[in-house]
């Protein structure tokens, strides 16, 4: 009995860590360092935003918009206002002379918005970033040339977190992002990236697919050009800049809404993705095994203590446990750093374990909620 506990809380902790270890090791044999090609002519571009009550962010981004498309021969700039209840029109209409606004009356949803934008948009290349983000200047300047390789689909830009000081919460989100941008460069180099991610990432407009409004549009649309047979490539000089959520609360709601959209993304693409033997074994260790993670985790933790039990008597076992989480505790109130982080992880892994089961439930975040926490020091 004890050596089947121990060796199924070995096989469910391995396949907690095998997305951030042994899946990004075992890319390493594949890796080539790709250069981008030369594209010629440049393509012509248009940058898409969905905003919702981004008063705080709006002229920000709009300024931030019409800098970053000065840099390329010809950008067309789109901005969807979906059903705002504050003054985001207000503050958008001194851009209106440069950047195309899209106002709608009642709340559709980001992804019914971002179809509406490309709909409208005629360039080559659409470029999708979120309200609260500033692009580096030259983002575009940066993405170009990728597109010079007519395999290519999707180029993802590199997010960096802003503020991973502010917070136990801000600085384990920040290392937890620096991690998944790694990983990202590693399947770039080696295959395809799995998945883009809303802060920055660029389509070729023919390589669109129309998402359905109660899916999340980046993962949907990113998967869906990796299934067609492109390769979504990452731009690591395409920086994109965003303020992570500083407060525990937010940051779960957020791993809810994000499992949530994204397990139900998977129920609709992996008839096509296990099709696939490479793009399967990429999208499950990157994936599907990361929004499982606390399910694994749980199980591990048990199946140790079941082990324990049959070695030593449970009452034992059970103290111990119970002074592990006293101590904890005790280094959570003295405010100790690394237990808050480590608090901070467990529960954003928590919030996605409760969106995945959520999506199996079959509910659905058509619309979404600014986090306030990630926007509460900017512009009113």
């Amino acid at each position: 009995m004890f050596w089947v506990c121990i060796s199924l809380f070995a096989l469910f902790l391995l396949l907690s860590i095998h997305p951030f270890v042994t899946y990004p090791l075992s890319l390493m044999p594949f890796r080539r360092k790709r250069a981008p090609a030369v594209a010629s002519p440049v393509p012509t571009f248009a940058i898409c935003v969905c905003a919702y009550n981004e008063e705080r962010t709006i002229a920000d981004k709009a300024r931030n918009m019409i800098a970053v498309a000065a840099t390329v021969p010809q950008c067309e700039l789109f901005i969807y206002v979906d059903g705002a209840g504050d003054r985001t029109l207000e503050k958008l209409a001194p851009f209106r002379d440069r950047i195309n606004v899209v106002a709608a009356d009642i709340r559709r949803g980001k992804s019914h918005g971002m179809n509406v934008l490309v709909e409208r948009c005629s360039a080559d290349i659409v470029v999708f970033t979120d309200a609260n983000v500033e692009l580096e200047r030259n983002a575009l300047v940066e993405i170009a040339p990728w597109f010079g390789d007519p395999e290519v689909g999707c180029v993802c830009g590199h997010l960096v977190y802003s503020n991973p000081d502010e917070s136990a919460m801000a600085s384990s989100g920040s290392l937890y992002w620096r991690v998944e941008e790694a990983i990202k460069q590693l399947e770039s180099d080696a295959y395809s990236v799995v998945g883009a991610d809303g802060s920055l990432f660029a389509i070729r407009r023919s390589a669109h697919h129309v998402v359905p409004d109660d899916i999340i549009d980046d993962f949907y649309v990113s998967m869906m050009i990796v299934a067609d047979g492109m390769r979504v490539v990452r731009a690591p000089k395409a920086l994109a800049f965003e303020k992570s959520a500083t407060s525990t609360y937010d940051e779960f709601r957020r791993k809810i809404r994000i499992a949530c959209q994204a397990f139900n993304v998977h129920r609709l693409i992996w008839p096509r993705i296990w099709r696939k033997p490479a793009l399967a074994y990429c999208y499950v260790s990157h994936r599907l095994l990361k929004w499982l993670i606390g399910y694994n985790l749980l199980l591990a933790g048990v199946f140790l203590l079941l082990a324990l039990v049959t070695v030593f008597p449970a009452g034992t076992v059970l103290l111990g446990v119970a002074l592990l989480l006293a101590a904890f505790a005790i280094l959570l109130a003295l405010g100790f750093g690394p237990a808050q982080k480590t608090l901070a992880m467990l529960l954003s892994f928590a919030g996605t374990s409760w969106g995945v089961w959520r999506s199996v439930r079959g509910d659905r975040f058509q619309t979404w909620t600014p986090t306030p926490s990630a926007r509460a020091s900017g512009q009113q």
